[in-house]
C-alpha cells in the first residue's frame, strides 16, 4: 500500500468510470490526492470546452468519500505535480499503458521513487461518448 497516491483527470460529466478509477486508486493508498484539469488546460490539449466548469468539477470530486484532497491543475506533467505534492504513486487507467508519454512518465517518476500504477479502465463509458448520447436522447 502506498502512503500518498495521485490521480488526475477532467472528470467532466462524472460517470461510473471516474468513480471506479478513484475508488480503485484509494484502495491502494492511505491518502489520495485528485487533480482536476483546469478549464484552460482542457481547452489547450483537447480543444473542447468542459460541460461543467473546473470549480464545480473539483467540488464534485472533493465530496467523494475516497478523496482526501483535490487540486485544480494546469499541467499534464506529473513531474511538475510531484514537486509540490510528493506522491508515491500515480494511478491511471490501463487504456494508457504503452503510450509513449506514459512510458516516459514511468521512467521519470521511477528516478524519484514513485510508481505509475495502471488500473482497469471501465469499458463502454466515457464523457466523450456521453457528449454524443445526450443530444441524441434530447431529440427523441
Amino acid at each position: 500500500m502506498y502512503k500518498i497516491g495521485y490521480t488526475q483527470g477532467v472528470f467532466d460529466m462524472f460517470h461510473v468510470g471516474h468513480l471506479n478509477l478513484i475508488n480503485n486508486a484509494k484502495a491502494q493508498c492511505e491518502r489520495l490526492i485528485v487533480g482536476v484539469n483546469s478549464d484552460e488546460l482542457v481547452q489547450q490539449y483537447k480543444h473542447k470546452t468542459t460541460v461543467i466548469n473546473e470549480k464545480d468539477r473539483a467540488e464534485i470530486i472533493r465530496n467523494l468519500r475516497a478523496v482526501d484532497d483535490v487540486i485544480i491543475v494546469d499541467t499534464l506533467d506529473k513531474l511538475e505535480i510531484y514537486k509540490t505534492h510528493r506522491f508515491d504513486a500515480v494511478f491511471i487507467g490501463d487504456d494508457w499503458k504503452g503510450n509513449e508519454r506514459w512510458k516516459q512518465t514511468e521512467e521519470d517518476l521511477a528516478k524519484l521513487g514513485a510508481d505509475v500504477v495502471y488500473l482497469p479502465h471501465t469499458p463502454s463509458v466515457s464523457s466523450t461518448g456521453l457528449r454524443v448520447e445526450i443530444p441524441k436522447a434530447c431529440e427523441e
